[in-house]
């Protein structure tokens, strides 16, 4: 199993369909398992909501510093 792709894929969903966004704003764990179709122990898709929390805030690239002050000069 590629967890980098499930967790790219789950990336692409979340910030391409405003729904799937929301599910996983309220229950992000829940939202995963049922993104994957896979029943997978609860640490593996802890680790897994983890990943894709931080691609969504730009905090696994690198980027969520900068992304923090660009925000911060525009108020």
């Amino acid at each position: 199993m590629d967890i980098k792709k499930i967790v790219s894929d789950i990336v692409n969903k979340v910030k391409n369909d405003p729904s799937i966004a929301a599910n996983f704003t309220k229950d992000p764990v829940k939202t995963v398992e049922g993104l994957i179709g896979v029943d997978l122990p609860a640490d593996q898709v802890k680790s897994i909501t983890e990943k894709v929390q931080k691609e969504i805030s730009g905090k696994a690239s690198g980027l969520g510093g900068v992304v923090d002050k660009v925000k911060g000069l525009f108020g």
